[in-house]
């Protein structure tokens, strides 16, 4: 027996375990993203002990890894043959794994460009809530005989089943970057942004940081592909923004930060605040929290917007209607230290029109793949 394999049959005897017992188990990688979604108290089951590299084929643009691999580990493996993971997945410390990126499901500033992590999910093993060993998908882009299970596990956070392996479609690094920055303000760089999203331009990325309350504020774009249209993109919106280049060691070190959220608009969180995550449309215009920190960013053209602001019932509340209004939703992203961590962190299926319908579809997967309950942790509600 292979040490995978053994590996494997210790995690089914945990599942098994706790399915007799009706006592839950929260999947835990590295624990970087241990404070993402509503906590529990639960016994870990963790998959660190489940790592490597299983295939790297750079030709046919696709890894497939075990997912407790750090993610470190997999970015170098990518660097040596001038790849990356295009949407940017954050790590939020030295001992992020590749499934654990995988079940958080975020994206970094990359994300408006190219697609979500979903997007790029080609197929995986999985043990579910009975123990048993399933595969899904495959490692082709073609694949798509069936229902395409593997792309519900990005953004799961571990309610649905242990992923043991994954394989994610890679992407070529850009041949060229350039990243520009302007004073505007917050209803110019949307609208400026929104025009840009439908030419054939090189946008990669864009981040607005400034006062909620009005006047100018920073805008910083990225330009990533082939080195001719950057080259005929810097001048062109530069011109329309008064926008000047930006030091390419300055440059990564801001998306970077902005990936990882050490800006200080994103970290410094005050005891009794908590940063909201919004996701709204394109459209949708500035908007205002009242009583929220001066400072707002906007990332995603404006689709992903993040607010410090008091952290209790009432002012989630009113966050959740207001991006509701709009055709969005909101989320207890992070939480200061004298926030009551048991607060509900998303905005509800039911809570909204368009998604409603949603929460029976949802209580049937989950039934499928976990009908004992061992992954109920309600870390995702």
């Amino acid at each position: 027996m292979s040490h995978s394999d053994s590996q494997i049959d210790v995690f089914r005897d945990q599942i098994l375990n706790a399915a007799n017992n009706k006592t839950p188990l929260s999947i835990e990688g590295g624990g970087t993203k241990s404070w993402y979604g509503n906590p529990n108290q639960f016994t870990k089951l963790e998959t660190r002990a489940y790592s490597g590299i299983l295939e790297y084929q750079p030709e046919e643009l696709v890894i497939t890894a075990c997912a407790g691999t750090p993610l470190k580990e997999i970015e170098a493996a990518l660097k040596e043959k001038n790849q990356v993971l295009a949407f940017e997945p954050p790590h939020f410390g030295e001992n992020a794994t590749f499934g654990g990126a995988i079940a958080a499901g975020l994206a970094g500033p990359g994300r408006i460009t190219v697609g979500n992590f979903r997007d790029f999910v080609l197929g995986a093993r999985i043990l579910d809530g009975k123990g048993q060993d399933l595969s899904f998908g495959g490692k082709v882009m073609k694949n798509v005989a069936g229902y395409d299970v593997s792309r519900l596990l990005p953004g799961s956070l571990g309610t649905l089943a242990l992923l043991l392996e994954a394989s994610v479609k890679v992407l070529p690094k850009p041949a060229a970057c350039a990243t520009l920055r302007c004073q505007i303000s917050q209803d110019n760089a949307l609208k400026v942004l929104n025009e840009w999203a439908g030419q054939p331009l090189p946008l990669s990325a864009s981040c607005w940081l400034g006062s909620a309350k009005g006047g100018d504020g920073e805008l910083t774009i990225r330009l990533a592909g082939a080195a001719a249209a950057v080259k005929a993109a810097i001048p062109l919106m530069s011109s329309l923004v008064l926008a000047s280049e930006v030091n390419d060691e300055v440059a990564e070190q801001f998306w970077n930060d902005l990936r990882e959220q050490k800006l200080s608009t994103l970290s410094n969180l005050g005891a009794d605040q908590t940063l909201y995550r919004l996701a709204l449309p394109a459209a949708c215009g500035p908007i205002t929290i009242p009583d929220s920190d001066d400072q707002v960013t906007l990332e995603w053209h404006g689709q992903q917007r993040w607010i410090k602001a008091p952290g209790d019932e009432a002012t989630f509340a009113s966050i959740k209607a207001l991006a509701n209004s709009h055709g969005g939703h909101a989320t207890r992203f992070r939480q200061g230290a004298n926030i009551n961590p048991s607060y509900q962190r998303f905005t509800l299926l039911s809570e909204q029109a368009q998604s409603k319908a949603l929460e029976v579809v949802q209580e049937r997967l989950r039934s499928s793949f976990d009908p004992f309950g061992v992954f109920a942790t309600k870390r995702l509600p």
